[in-house]
This record gives C-alpha cells, sequence and structure tokens, in this order.
C-alpha cells in the first residue's frame, strides 16, 4: 500500500471542527504535536513512548487519554461511513461488505464511550465533522477513502497497544485492531489493493496520527 501522507487524505481540507478551541488544542497536545513537540514530528523522530509523555490534556491522563484519543477517530470513522453509505454510492457486493463496516464503527464508539467511563474519565464530545464532497463523488472516490481511514486506524491502534496499562482495556483495544485490520483487507480486496502486505502490522505513534489529521481540524 502506499503510505498515507497528510497530503492524500481529504485534499488537505479541514474535516474535524471542535466546539471549543480548547477542545481542538487538548487533542493535538495529548498526541503532543505543538510546542517543542513539533519539531520532532517533521522530522519523525517521536516514537509512541515520546508523544504519551506529552502534556495531560481534558481527555484524561494515562489509559483514559488513549482512550478519548481513539474515541475521537472512531468519531470520525463512523461518519464518513454513515455518510458515504447515505448517498447510495455502493452497489452489490461493495455494499454488502461495506454495511457492516459502518456499524462496526458505530459499535467502536459506543464500546470506548463505554470504556472511558468504567475507567473513571468523561468522553470526549464528538466533534463537527466536514468531509470533503470528493470523499463521495463516486463509488471508487469513496472506497479509495475508506482504505486510507482504515490503514490510519489499523497503525493507529496498534500504535497504542503497547501503552495500555489496563487489562481488561488492552484486551478491548486489540479486539477492535483486529477488526479493523480485517476491515482493511476487505478494502484493499474491494480496490485491487494488497489484502496483507506485510508478515507484521505497521503502527503510528499518537503525534504521527495526528500529524497526519492535523491539516483537517477546522
Amino acid at each position: 500500500m502506499t503510505p498515507l501522507t497528510t497530503d492524500e487524505l481529504f485534499g488537505g481540507e479541514p474535516v474535524i471542527s471542535f466546539d471549543r478551541e480548547t477542545d481542538r488544542r487538548s487533542f493535538l497536545r495529548w498526541a503532543g504535536v505543538i510546542g517543542a513537540g513539533s519539531a520532532l514530528v517533521a522530522s519523525g523522530a517521536l516514537n509512541g513512548a515520546s508523544a504519551f509523555a506529552a502534556p495531560a490534556s481534558s481527555f484524561g491522563k494515562g489509559d483514559v487519554g488513549i482512550l478519548n484519543y481513539a474515541l475521537t477517530l472512531e468519531y470520525l470513522e463512523y461518519t464518513f461511513y454513515a455518510t458515504g453509505l447515505s448517498r447510495g454510492l455502493l452497489k452489490g457486493r461493495d455494499l454488502e461488505l461495506v454495511t457492516p463496516i459502518r456499524s462496526h464503527e458505530n459499535q467502536h464508539v459506543k464500546a470506548v464511550t463505554a470504556a472511558v467511563k468504567a475507567a473513571g474519565g468523561t468522553p470526549v464530545a464528538k466533534p463537527k465533522f466536514t468531509i470533503p464532497a470528493k470523499a463521495f463523488s463516486s463509488a471508487d472516490n469513496f472506497l479509495a477513502t475508506a482504505v486510507q481511514f482504515e490503514e490510519l486506524g489499523v497503525t493507529a491502534y496498534h500504535g497504542q497497544v503497547p501503552l495500555i496499562k489496563s487489562l481488561d482495556i488492552l484486551a478491548a483495544a486489540a479486539s477492535i485492531a483486529g477488526v479493523e485490520s480485517r476491515h482493511a483487507a476487505i478494502l484493499e480486496s474491494l480496490t485491487n489493493g494488497t489484502p496483507f502486505p506485510a508478515p507484521v502490522e505497521k503502527h503510528r505513534s499518537m503525534s504521527q496520527v495526528v500529524a497526519i489529521i492535523k491539516p483537517y481540524l477546522g
């Protein structure tokens, strides 16, 4: 698969809009992509441990912070699939396989929300999303963007699994990561890509993931 870059996802147009600037900044701060951390992000020097050591934010510390980071990404994924499927772009086998993905992402939102509460935290509010029309201009564009989303989701989860302290949360995150990998394989097949590009899954730190979506934070 071609590496995901900030230029590819949504053409660089703003996608996520937080109600409060403090929420936007806290999302970026938690991922270590503002302040002193930004230079390291640009050079690719931040690893998972460095991102985890970023200043605490309103997302909460430790496992709660990781969960709220994941919840924000799950909100975005569900919104993308729900919007795309509502346009009636897909038919036949494509529709049959992508429809359950939308349901899975909705269930992920619910599961991660419940996990945040169970850990004693407050779930982050759902941001406003404005996904560029180009992503839904055709079935091919919709599926191509979905491939990028799933690649990002898989690497995001795998980047955080080693940092989770709670065994219960670890089990839940690993389970979701497995489902995201299945989504990626299906979508690669539908777009004539490679369902299993490597023997070991790649991973991205919080800083690397948020650096990718940072241009789209309205």
